[in-house]
């Protein structure tokens, strides 16, 4: 699948799955996805008063949770599909958040920002649906500042047996048929198992991250590498 082709469907995948988003997200991951979130937050140490991107950020759960960790820092929340960002901006106006989170409709891959203008830039879930990682990781480093971090929490491929058989099992045969169950869309769940194939693993993205120019990266597997947390930090001399 050739880029444009790739951003297309993937696209159509998150705007037709939008509604339905949230609870599929707690269905397919057995709420996981909340934990690996939390143990991010701990690991990237938010102080009061600091700035957040959040790429590909859908329903705004983990821009949300940037927010909240800041206290008052400036936080926006960038997606491609339209239908995910309403489903975010609901969340945060009912929080009474609207003043600090701003919600862009953009592309990860061309951000709308200057350089060295956030404390931190990340990407939940989101990384194995763009069509260049490359692009959009030298697009986050762009944009942080420097001594600021990237982060991305994403799926990832474990490597043991009897687990990892177990694994692709569920991810490659019972996943899409959960989504046609539950929200009555297979195509769109099949996509998943599909994005992962080609996605580096955990070893191979850290290496990304560094032909990229980060410094001091450190990656985490998760759930017995279900998932992985990258994060790497941007040298103060780097323009």
């Amino acid at each position: 699948m050739d880029t444009d082709s790739k951003q297309t469907h993937v696209h159509a995948v998150f705007e037709s799955i939008a509604p339905k988003y949230d609870m599929m997200n707690d269905i397919l991951s057995f709420r996981r996805h909340k934990a690996w979130r939390r143990f991010t937050m701990r690991k990237m140490e938010v102080k009061p008063g600091q700035s957040s991107l959040d790429l590909c950020c859908g329903t705004c759960d983990w821009t949300i949770a940037l927010a909240k960790a800041s206290g008052n820092g400036r936080t926006v929340g960038l997606d491609f599909s339209r239908n995910m960002l309403d489903i975010g901006q609901a969340k945060i106006d009912k929080l009474g958040l609207g003043d600090q989170i701003t919600i862009v409709h953009g592309n990860a891959m061309e951000l709308p920002f200057p350089d060295n203008s956030f404390d931190f830039v990340t990407i939940g879930f989101g990384l194995r649906n763009v069509p260049d990682i490359i692009k959009t990781l030298k697009e986050m480093k762009r944009v942080v500042k420097p001594g600021g971090k990237i982060v991305c929490l994403e799926l990832s491929k474990p490597d043991w047996q009897p687990f990892k058989g177990i694994y692709y099992f569920y991810f490659e045969k019972l996943l899409p048929l959960m989504g046609k169950w539950f929200v009555k869309r297979f195509e769109q769940y099949r996509w998943l198992p599909e994005s992962l194939e080609s996605f580096p693993d955990l070893q191979a993205l850290a290496e990304l991250f560094r032909d990229v120019g980060m410094r001091n990266v450190k990656a985490y597997p998760l759930t017995g590498g279900v998932a992985a947390l990258h994060i790497g930090t941007k040298g103060n001399d780097v323009l």
